[in-house]
């Protein structure tokens, strides 16, 4: 983090407290408070952050912001911690030199952070979103890890709401915006896809002058938005069909290895991966489409694509017994994510039995029964050999049949035989990581 004093933040916040101390992180959990940290009182179901205040002074903490009517000395207390959050991250942002890219989508968000976040690894000292720093509190916390020698920061922004992005965005104030799609999530919030293009391109909108915007190659939801970005923002479009500006020409797969052609400035670039999903190469297109914006050289791009980290759950590949292997993918799913997820499966199993573990799709509105029911279509096309459906809306999908993840694991061992490829994947309220834990334990 750049340093901030106490009274800085004060200032900053409108807080009552503050004086001179010097602060160099933030912390909300005061078991992980770290000398010099400012521990943010954050309110929650559980407990009252401002209750475990003296706890993270005594821990270390330079100075605790609180809600008012919890002062005392080394606190600052403002009328909302997590607004007063947002606010000392965007003055880490404008103190910082760094370039900033923000990346938003219906899906493939977080496989693109941490792609890009390999991609720059040989190049830049790189600060990146953690697992699910991606609302408003995880985008102040990503941004405030700023410190003096970041020179590029990739945020992930999430959103469930009108709004939302361009709250976040106001806070990163992002040089390069990737949207790597629009689709239907969040309906039950915001009504139609429509919206849900409306909210994401609010990132685009937020651009610098000057600024890179990235977008999927021919995605006419975007197109009117497209239409109002700022002249002095570049445009740049990827996807795999022809006209592109950064294309992938081929993508394939073999002994748990891929390999991408990227056409990209008139090259072809050759870049050894270690993911096997299709639906990666295309988000390894979005982040070479960043990477060549923050100027880096293209002859060097695949120096860090070999060694991606994915967040958990998020596509995860297990090697199971008999030379099986498990998809963990149920971080999150929506009618997109689930086609491409088992048009994964259908593609990696080889000789192998096919099983889909598959729960409800969340917050998809009026028609969620249609979406779960062209899931169900779709798994008969591919004919997927055992079917474990999860939940009220995942009967449209046929197979047997089960109300919880609980029930699910105590079939378990019936329903998964050794050398199966195994997918596993719903929308994280149903709770299937319990599921994976049960197949690899």
């Amino acid at each position: 983090m750049i340093e901030l004093t106490g009274a800085e933040v004060a200032a900053l916040v409108g807080g009552a407290g503050g004086d001179g101390t010097t602060i160099t992180g933030i912390a909300t959990d005061s078991r992980a408070v770290r000398r010099g940290d400012l521990f943010v009182a954050l309110g929650g179901a559980r407990a009252d952050g401002a209750a475990f205040a003296d706890a993270a002074l005594a821990a270390g903490a330079a100075a605790a912001l609180v809600p008012r009517g919890h002062d005392g000395p080394r606190r600052i207390a403002v009328d909302d911690p997590l607004s007063a959050l947002g606010r000392i991250a965007g003055e880490v942002r404008r103190r910082s030199a760094a370039r900033v890219v923000g990346i938003t989508g219906s899906t493939g968000k977080t496989s693109t952070k941490d792609i890009l976040a390999a991609l720059l690894a040989p190049h830049a000292t790189v600060v990146a979103s953690r697992q699910n720093e991606n609302n408003e509190l995880g985008v102040p916390l990503t941004v405030a890890r700023i410190d003096r020698e970041t020179e590029v920061a990739v945020v992930e922004m999430a959103m469930r709401g009108v709004g939302e992005i361009a709250y976040l965005a106001a806070i990163a104030q992002p040089d390069i915006g990737i949207v790597t799609g629009v689709g239907p999530v969040h309906l039950e919030l915001l009504g139609t896809v429509e919206t849900v293009a409306l909210a994401k391109a609010e990132l685009l909108a937020a651009l610098r002058p000057g600024g890179t915007a990235i977008v999927p190659h021919g995605e006419a939801l975007l197109e009117p938005h497209l239409a109002t970005l700022d002249a002095a923002v570049e445009l740049v479009t990827f996807g795999a069909r022809a006209g592109a500006d950064v294309r992938l020409a081929s993508f394939s797969a073999a002994g748990g290895r891929g390999e991408a052609e990227i056409d990209i400035d008139g090259r072809t670039l050759q870049v050894p991966v270690n993911f096997t999903a299709p639906h990666n190469g295309l988000n390894l297109t979005a982040a070479a489409a960043a990477y060549r914006a923050l100027g880096l050289p293209l002859d060097r791009l695949a120096e860090g694509a070999g060694d991606v980290a994915f967040s958990r759950w998020r596509g995860e590949e297990l090697a199971l017994p008999g030379g099986g292997v498990l998809i963990a993918d149920c971080y999150n799913a929506n009618p997109t994510s689930m086609r491409a997820a088992l048009e994964h499966l259908d593609a990696i199993a080889g000789g192998r039995r096919r099983v889909a573990v598959l729960g409800d799709m969340a917050e998809l509105g009026d028609g969620a029964a249609g979406y779960h029911e062209q899931v169900g279509e779709l798994l008969a096309g591919l004919g997927v050999e055992r079917v474990v459906a999860i939940g009220p809306h995942a009967r449209a999908y046929g197979g047997e049949w089960f109300a919880t993840a609980a029930g699910a694991i105590d079939r378990i061992g019936d329903l998964v035989q050794p050398g199966d490829a195994v997918l596993v994947k719903a929308s994280r309220s149903m709770g299937l990581e319990a599921v994976v834990e049960a197949i690899a334990p």
